[in-house]
Formats: structure tokens, C-alpha cells, sequence
């Protein structure tokens, strides 16, 4: 039976080994590779490179860029998560009512998410241009005949509307994420409910919500690992501009190491803001697993 047993074992691990070189080949090396050249003078060209310590990591503090970036790329996880989650639940409620056009609905909702975000970047970029000439200013001035609004040319505005296409495109994906989780509970804890006399508030407050705790954890941490490291909506709509109002910290990665060829401080950012997801990324899924330990 030990045989058996040790064979059997054997077998399952000769499946793990392609997935953990493939894990160890695309994740685990080049994330060592990274962090080697954040100690270094590496251009991404020369064979030669000097090690320099934390001096690129000390650099980062003297950024103007980064400090941009690092606020905005806050501003854009934190609204986003709330947006998106306060728009998906009630929309995964009303696709549950089963309508003659449901499907028709949630394939409505959920096609914004299939196209790439450079490419609706690009799109809402036509659709919100600050001057007369874009979509949204002409049917704002034959509508209501005021003058050309800098939707992606004010600060305040380029933040907000990077804000309102990422939301716009992700909530339909997140409410089917809902509705799966949704359609799972069991329709007697509604009947037993309604008999008790339970308002609808009630209803969704003491039993949709709390058992939704599940579909909350992953849909938040996706958002929130998808918002950290968000670059294409923000440089399809204002390539980071007015100034570095609009710039993530993906942006400046990518702008230090591919454009101006400093790779190594590129390579310092890089391990700061893995580091920093990922602590990031564990505490909120430990803070709502006890929240769905706290239901159960």
C-alpha cells in the first residue's frame, strides 16, 4: 500500500513539474534578475555594469514623478474599488430578476471588458477631447451651448474621467462575478425572510450582503492589483499630462527603463512596488477572509 501510495505521488508531481518551471522560468527569475540590477548602474545596452548599492532606491525619494504618480495611482485603486463595487452589486441584483433579456443584458454589461484598455483609451480619448471639436463637447454645445469643457487638459477632470472609463469598463465583468456568487444562495433564506416579515432592505442588508463576503474577497483584490499597476486607460487618455497629474507608477517604471534606458532605478521601483502589492494585496484578502469567517 506504501508503494502504491508513494506511485501515486509520484505520478501527481510529474504533472506539478511543467508549472513549476514554467513559474520558476517567466516569475521566480526574472523577479531575481530585477532586484539584481536595482543595485546596479545597468542601461540595458553595456555588459558592463557597476554595482551602486541603494542608490537607485534613493533616488526614487527625489522623483517628482514617482510623488505624481504614487498619488494619483492611490486616488485611482481607491475610487475605483469603491465605484465599481457599489455599481456591480445592484447590477448583478437586477440581472438576477431573470428577464426575458437577460442575456442580452449581461452581454451588454459585460462587453466593454473584452476590448483592451489602450484601445478604449484611445476611443474615450476621441470621445472626451478637450477641444470643440470632441464628441462629448459637440453634443454638450448643440445640447446645451456651452463651451468646450478640458475633460483630459485640467487636472481634476483628466483624473476623473481616467477614473470613469476604468469603471465604466470593469463593472459589467465584476457584477457577473456577483451574480455567479448571488445565484448560488439559497432562495429559502428569502422565503423564510419574507414569512418573518423582512423588508427588502432587510433582506439584502442581513442575508445578500453578508453572503457575498466570497465574491466581495476576489473582486476586491482583483481591482485592486489591476488599479496598482493600471497604465493604459491614463496614457491612451493623457500619456500621464497636464504634467505628471495623470501619471501611474507603471508609467514611470516603463518611462525610466525603456525610454531614457535607466534600468536600474527602473529595476528599484520595480521591487519597491511588488513589495508594495503584494503587502498590500495580502492584507486586504486576511482583513475580508476573517470578515467571511465572521459570517460563516
Amino acid at each position: 500500500m506504501s508503494r502504491s501510495k508513494w506511485s501515486r505521488e509520484f505520478q501527481f508531481g510529474l504533472f506539478i513539474i511543467p508549472a513549476l518551471v514554467s513559474y520558476t522560468l517567466f516569475v521566480f527569475y526574472p523577479l531575481i534578475r530585477t532586484f539584481l540590477y536595482s543595485l546596479t548602474d545597468f542601461d540595458g545596452m553595456s555588459r558592463h555594469m557597476n554595482f551602486v548599492g541603494l542608490h537607485n532606491y534613493l533616488l526614487i525619494l527625489h522623483d517628482d514623478a514617482i510623488t505624481s504618480a504614487l498619488l494619483f495611482t492611490f486616488l485611482y485603486t481607491i475610487a475605483s474599488v469603491v465605484f465599481i463595487t457599489i455599481l456591480a452589486i445592484p447590477l448583478a441584483m437586477i440581472l438576477d430578476l431573470r428577464s426575458y433579456t437577460v442575456k442580452l443584458q449581461m452581454a451588454i454589461f459585460f462587453f466593454p471588458s473584452i476590448p483592451s484598455y489602450l484601445l478604449l483609451g484611445y476611443i474615450w480619448g476621441f470621445i472626451l477631447s478637450p477641444i470643440s471639436s470632441g464628441v462629448l463637447n459637440g453634443v454638450l454645445n448643440k445640447l446645451f451651448h456651452l463651451g468646450p469643457i478640458p475633460w483630459l487638459s485640467d487636472p481634476w477632470l483628466a483624473k476623473l474621467s481616467s477614473v470613469l472609463v476604468h469603471v465604466w469598463s470593469n463593472t459589467g465583468w465584476h457584477a457577473l462575478l456577483y451574480l455567479a456568487f448571488l445565484q448560488s444562495i439559497p432562495k429559502e433564506y428569502y422565503e423564510a425572510a419574507s414569512m418573518d416579515g423582512a423588508s427588502r432592505w432587510q433582506r439584502f442588508s442581513q442575508i445578500t450582503f453578508p453572503l457575498l463576503a466570497p465574491a466581495m474577497t476576489v473582486s476586491v483584490m482583483l481591482l485592486l492589483t489591476g488599479s496598482l499597476k493600471v497604465f493604459e486607460i491614463p496614457f491612451a487618455l493623457t500619456k500621464g499630462g497636464p504634467g505628471y497629474e495623470t501619471y501611474t507608477i507603471t508609467q514611470v517604471i516603463i518611462q525610466r527603463g525603456v525610454t531614457e534606458l535607466h534600468y536600474g532605478q527602473a529595476a528599484a521601483m520595480s521591487v519597491i512596488f511588488f513589495i508594495f502589492i503584494f503587502l498590500i494585496t495580502s492584507l486586504q484578502v486576511r482583513q475580508m477572509q476573517k470578515r467571511e469567517e465572521s459570517v460563516q
